[in-house]
């Protein structure tokens, strides 16, 4: 017979594990109980990491194979040794969030299904302004873990051409981590200015390899996430276990571990022996925090040679010198020459401007939208049924030509596929269909 729960004595408090035995993890095998242990065997390092610090909950009640919920406000019913902030966000709306103090609540939220833990840059005595600046690598499709690394050393010399320290870590996925700790002067708007011209310098530095470009049908090796810094974005934290079949973690190194190392390496099963060998590589970060002056500095420049504010994630309000909001595959084409217009079609009357059947308005990018799903599997699945529907176009797409994209919805996240035809010869590609399966995450919702 399955237990039904078991109590740890945690910082002095009992932490009720319920449904211990439940499988989080078929692959490997590990359990909630599994977890929870992870998280104790950890908990120094993890919470000099994330503690103190408001953080969105992200469920996974039946582990990484199921079904997964973002609950931002704190469980009404929790223990009295679970503290909370209340953190607003750009929409003005507030909510009152978990703030990690001690071990017992490690193992609470681990409780809750918790596999990751995402908190906010900022600490809770101070919500307005962060103390952390985030360097997410993300490599588009196809791109090897060794170019993310060549990238990292790149970030790793203009933060030190600007009085900055990174400390590195792997995201627990494909990508790379580099946080900066930074002093509690700068409110959100600015640290995101500075990452933003962080991460234009890498683009200059390495042209080749790195971009700073938002849209994914843009982007090519490297993405700079400069909009991980925008107020109310968060982050998997170090020692944070990902909600991925081999349980893998975002593992915090130095940079002479950097090179060579394997972020499968890196799993719920490894780490607390590589702590017990090694210690916490990040140790030492809150000693010195940094200023933002250098790189403000850059980025007005910037600003001042006319490069524009880069785009802002799409629920956030328009910034009077934001770069345009659609994708290039959506935007206005360029008036004819003499004509007159603002350069992207803007100035042009709504009749004039190209449209596809149906009224809407014709991409400039050759981009089909393939699978609309709850869960990535399902619009995976999707694509693969469009690609047996289109055998003579497989051969012609790159990796970088199918674009995953994570969306927002009403509690969870759902996942569009879109496949970029630009590499298809114009006569052999397929006119777009209705999406297979259409999700809609917003069925069924009442009007604001």
């Amino acid at each position: 017979m399955a237990t039904r729960s078991v109590t740890l004595k945690v910082a002095g408090h009992d932490v009720v594990v319920t449904n211990p035995e439940k499988v989080y993890f078929p692959v490997p095998g590990h359990t909630k109980l599994d977890l929870v242990r992870y998280y104790l065997a950890v908990a120094e390092p993890a919470l000099r990491a994330v503690g103190g610090r408001p953080m969105a909950l992200k469920r996974h009640v039946d582990g990484v194979e199921g079904e997964f919920f973002y609950q931002k406000r704190a469980p009404a019913s929790r223990p009295p040794y679970m503290d909370v902030a209340t953190f607003a966000f750009p929409s003005g709306r507030t909510a009152e969030e978990v703030v990690l103090r001690d071990a017992a609540g490690l193992a609470w939220i681990a409780n809750l299904g918790c596999i990751e833990v995402h908190p906010h840059p900022v600490r809770a005595d101070d919500l307005d302004h962060p103390d952390e600046l985030r360097v997410d690598l993300d490599p588009v499709p196809g791109v090897p873990w060794a170019q993310v690394l060549e990238v990292a050393l790149v970030v790793k010399s203009v933060l030190e051409d600007h009085g900055l320290v990174g400390w590195p870590k792997t995201s627990g996925s494909r990508g790379l981590h580099v946080f900066v700790r930074i002093e509690r002067r700068w409110p959100y708007d600015d640290v995101r200015r500075a990452a933003l011209a962080l991460a234009r310098e890498v683009e200059r530095r390495a042209p080749s390899f790195a971009t700073s470009k938002w849209w994914k049908e843009e982007r090519h090796g490297v993405f700079v996430d400069y909009n991980q810094n925008a107020r109310d974005r968060t982050t998997a934290g170090a020692w944070s276990v990902r909600a991925v079949a081999d349980a893998r973690v975002s593992m915090p190194l130095s940079w002479d571990h950097l090179p060579g190392c394997d972020p499968a390496a890196f799993t719920l099963a490894t780490v607390p022996g590589l702590l017990a060998e090694r210690g916490d590589p990040h140790e030492g970060m809150d000693r010195a925090p940094g200023s933002l002056e250098r790189l403000l500095a850059l980025a007005r420049r910037d600003e001042q040679a006319g490069v524009p504010d880069a785009p802002w994630p799409p629920h956030f309000a328009r910034r009077e010198a934001e770069a345009p909001r659609a994708p290039p595959s959506r935007r206005r084409k360029a008036p004819a020459a003499g004509a007159p217009g603002d350069g992207d079609g803007g100035d042009r009357p709504a009749a004039a401007r190209p449209r596809a059947a149906g009224g809407r308005r014709r991409p400039s990018a050759p981009l089909v939208v393939v699978s609309k799903a709850a869960s990535k599997a399902d619009a995976l699945a999707g694509l693969e049924r469009w690609k047996a529907r289109h055998p003579s176009v497989v051969p012609h797409l790159e990796p970088a030509d199918v674009l995953v994209d994570s969306m927002r919805g009403r509690y969870r996240t759902w996942t569009r596929v879109r496949v970029n035809l630009t590499h298809v010869p114009e006569g052999e590609r397929p006119a777009e269909e209705p999406p297979d399966p259409d999700y809609d995450p917003f069925a069924g919702a009442s009007p604001r």
